[in-house]
């Protein structure tokens, strides 16, 4: 299986736009890239039966968040408050930042 690029980050800020969850903003907590999956916090949650252990002294019914493609995410931009497509700028130094399209925010501080 080859490894995807991606434009998203951990701690990125992204809007789900496709789906059961579509309009649910959240942030980004793992990243597969092997899968093409984001794990997005308030997102896609399911519902998990677990078994009593050592680590889950009580077994039950436990809420977790399930894996979305990441093509069904986009970034929200800090100024414009809307999901953006975003491009990659070089700046002075040669440094790469990610950039928002509709303003031209730079998105990585």
């Amino acid at each position: 299986m080859t490894k995807h690029s991606c434009h998203l980050k951990k701690d990125d800020k992204v809007k789900v736009i496709t789906g059961k969850d579509k309009g649910k903003i959240g942030k980004i907590l793992k990243i597969n890239s092997k899968k093409g999956s984001v794990l997005v916090e308030h997102a896609n949650v399911i519902k998990k039966h677990t078994k009593k252990d050592a680590k889950n002294r009580q077994g039950g019914i436990v809420e977790t968040e399930a894996p979305i493609n990441w093509s069904n995410v986009m970034m929200m931009c800090n100024r414009c408050m809307s999901p953006v497509r975003i491009k990659i700028a070089l700046l002075d130094g040669g440094k790469k930042v990610r950039v928002c399209r509709k303003c031209s925010e730079q998105i990585d501080k």
